[in-house]
């Protein structure tokens, strides 16, 4: 027997499979997806089954070492989808395949993530041998219990108990146990409005198609999904629910914990190695119905798909920022496809794009377009800082202080949201003007004061701030520009006896921290919550009558073709978190661009009229949805040698690519990265059908080019 193993390196020279002999012992164990290890050269390597087969072509092929696991890894559904991703993403297929699985499955490289045991004893009945009093107390302790733990015995002599094992009285028995535990939320169940009714019957569950559900913010697309999903388990099938933010993930599966018990699972980058793997052997195991999770859960190996929801559509987290650079949106309709299953999109503001099908009918369109029980959306009020500059205090507006003291005074709560951690955004000297900057990136670094250090928040570069200024050796260095840290700070000066709480990525690092945030600030523990974008999208607290967003121009400025529809987004988005229970919500915004389109229709809640706008400008343009667009990233640490080649490449594309509109090669907006340099190519087409080719055959060039690294971007969200 021969088998076609792909082995766990990524990289292009070894993308492809490699034929070895099986000895006799190993046949009966072979099967397509099982892992194996495998001689590679010098080394012993482990790789995947992907072929079976009687001879090969090649002569002198070496021996398959042994099996790394029985049970299937990756199932066929699963290695026809790697292909399709390594087909349409360009990467290497190892990498589609590494990206499915937890860590604990991949090649070892030093981590071992082991599964865990819980230790039985059962009585032996036919036992015949003597025992003495102490053993026999033992033995009297399984009269009403078959099985008892080791746990409940650790008061039992261990010697006595060593005796009975000996003398087979008793019998040891491992149960695996996992490491995740849930709490059951919320069991109960809310009666459907007419448009959430409309949805729910509307969705073909059995049939493949794409369903855009367009709800604002408080709407109950949650109650839709859990409706859906009551009705997909009826027919005994499974289901995949996808969250952009891993804040979110807890009140998700608290939510549907409560509904449907023990049939979830939870998959996002907070799990410890060990938690992922369990939580993937339950799936892999078919002890579980409903997979929640971030990005990555869109590849949980459930079979029978009955549908795929994936809540917040329009985050740009569910697209992968390194290769396989995939699209958990895309992955899903895949899937979709292969198991004649809808995929639902829900958001308040979707994709422009997605918008754009669903108006063409390619989606099929659903609108929620009140909020539950009658309640209406919040005021929101723009506060042009430019007026206000002269009499605000620190980075408040005194409308802004005003409202936050006048609902502290109410008892209530407010979330504020200022896209931008750390202290300040950079430190600058007042003598000389130097502005202190990371070593290894083109960027300026952020103070933290909490540990008094200069973070580069690129490569992760980190030093004391400095005395004094290291160019003119003067003490006049300043901070310049805010961050959460710093706007803690002001609001415990303002607002002394107000608890505040701030949730960013320095204040989440600890395992479990974001669920128990959320549920500090449900419980009224704080009074108002500050934080980056993780507390814009779908949390729900009833007592929240405040939103305040302190610059609205912090996504705006920057230069990308998304700014805008992000900048919308995100301030529609946490403005949807005021005003969700019984008590009125009022939203504040603080810019410096009140007249930005974005700005506007965020303020009357318009999300038509912003699509409207939006895709004037982008068809005027030739940006999606009316051309795709392609990033060709071409990096390397020799800049002169780096600047040659990206011409090249820009000379052999407008030499093969007729039909399409070539910019650049240009400076990445951030140049410099690690010591790595960046240019950038931007392709937009319609319809290129040598692309593929061409962009395959640059590859293949630079394969073997250790100056220089080719990525490819299809749909960047940024450049």
């Amino acid at each position: 027997m021969v088998v076609g193993i792909l082995v766990e390196i990524s990289h292009q020279n070894v993308d492809k499979i490699f034929d070895y002999h099986v000895p006799d012992i190993l046949v009966p164990e072979i099967k397509v997806g099982i892992r194996v290890e495998v001689p590679f050269g010098r080394q012993t390597l482990e790789g995947f089954v992907l072929e079976i087969k009687d001879r090969s072509d090649c002569d002198n092929l070496r021996d398959v070492i042994r099996i790394v696991d029985n049970d299937i890894v990756l199932n066929e559904e699963l290695l026809s989808l790697g292909k399709r991703m390594h087909e349409e993403l360009l990467s290497t297929l190892i990498s589609c395949y590494q990206v499915m699985l937890p860590k604990a499955l991949k090649a070892r490289r030093g981590v071992n993530v082991s599964k865990k045991y819980d230790v039985f004893y059962r009585i032996n009945r036919n036992f015949d041998c003597k025992t003495n009093a102490t053993q026999q107390k033992i033995i009297d302790l399984f009269k009403d219990n078959e099985l008892i733990s080791r746990s409940d015995l650790v008061k039992i002599s261990s010697s006595s108990l060593k005796t009975l094992l000996k003398n087979g009285v008793l019998i040891e028995e491992k149960h695996e146990h996992y490491r995740m535990q849930y709490t059951f939320g919320d069991s109960s169940k809310k009666e459907l409005t007419k448009d959430q009714e409309n949805a729910f019957l509307s969705v073909d569950l059995n049939s493949y198609s794409t369903y855009l559900l367009h709800g604002v913010t408080g709407s109950g697309k949650t109650e839709v999904y859990i409706k859906l999903i009551e009705k997909v388990l009826s027919m005994g099938k499974t289901a995949i629910v996808l969250v952009p933010e891993i804040s979110l993930t807890p009140q998700m599966v608290n939510r549907f914990s409560g509904v449907f018990g023990n049939k979830i699972a939870a998959l996002h980058s907070a799990l410890s190695d060990g938690e992922k793997y369990d939580e993937w052997r339950r799936i892999h195991r078919g002890e579980v119905s409903i997979v929640i999770g971030a990005r990555s859960a869109c590849f949980a190996p459930l079979t029978n798909l009955g549908i795929i929801i994936i809540d917040e559509e329009h985050s740009d987290s569910y697209k992968q920022d390194n290769n396989p650079r995939y699209d958990a949106r895309r992955i899903a309709m895949i899937r979709g496809e292969t198991w004649n299953c809808p995929v639902v999109l829900g958001s308040a503001t979707p994709l422009l794009e997605d918008y754009a099908r669903a108006c063409k009918g390619v989606y099929k369109l659903f609108e929620l377009p009140n909020r539950v029980n009658g309640d209406v959306l919040p005021k929101v009020s723009i506060i042009d800082m430019n007026e206000e500059i002269k009499r605000s205090i620190n980075h408040f507006s005194l409308p802004f202080i005003e409202k936050i003291r006048e609902t502290l005074d109410y008892g209530n709560q407010a979330i504020l949201l200022l896209n931008r951690r750390g202290y300040s955004s950079f430190v600058t000297c007042k003598n000389c003007g130097t502005t202190l900057k990371c070593p290894y990136c083109d960027i300026s670094l952020t103070y933290h004061k909490s540990s008094n250090n200069l973070r580069c928040h690129y490569c992760g570069y980190g030093t004391r701030l400095p005395k004094i200024c290291p160019e003119c050796m003067e003490d006049g260095l300043s901070t310049m520009g805010v961050g959460t840290e710093k706007i803690e700070e002001e609001l415990s000066s303002l607002f002394s006896s107000a608890r505040v709480l701030r949730m960013d990525v320095d204040t989440t690092t600890r395992k479990g921290s974001h669920a128990r945030m959320i549920e500090a600030f449900k419980n009224h523990e704080y009074d108002i919550l500050l934080g980056t974008q993780m507390v814009a999208k779908g949390l729900d607290f009833p007592n929240v009558t405040l939103v305040g967003v302190i610059n609205a121009d912090t996504s705006l400025n920057i230069p990308d073709f998304r700014s805008s529809e992000n900048t919308f987004s995100l301030l529609s988005q946490v403005a949807g978190r005021s005003g969700r229970g019984a008590k009125k919500g009022e939203v504040l915004i603080q810019t410096y661009n009140p007249e930005h389109y974005a700005i506007y229709y965020a303020k009357s809640h318009d999300y038509v009229g912003f699509y409207k706008k939006e895709m004037a400008i982008r068809r005027e343009l030739k940006y999606p949805p009316y051309f795709y667009i392609c990033y060709l990233r071409i990096s390397g640490r020799d800049y002169k040698y780096l600047s040659i080649e990206a011409n090249k490449i820009r000379k052999t594309l407008d030499r093969y690519l007729s039909s399409t509109v070539i910019l650049g090669p240009s400076p990445a907006s951030i140049f410099r990265i690690n010591n790595v340099y960046r240019y950038g190519i931007i392709l937009k087409y319609k319809k290129e059908d040598n692309l593929y080719k061409i962009l395959s055959k640059l590859i293949d060039h630079y394969r073997g080019d250790s100056k220089i690294t080719l990525d490819i971007d299809f749909n960047p969200n940024h450049f």
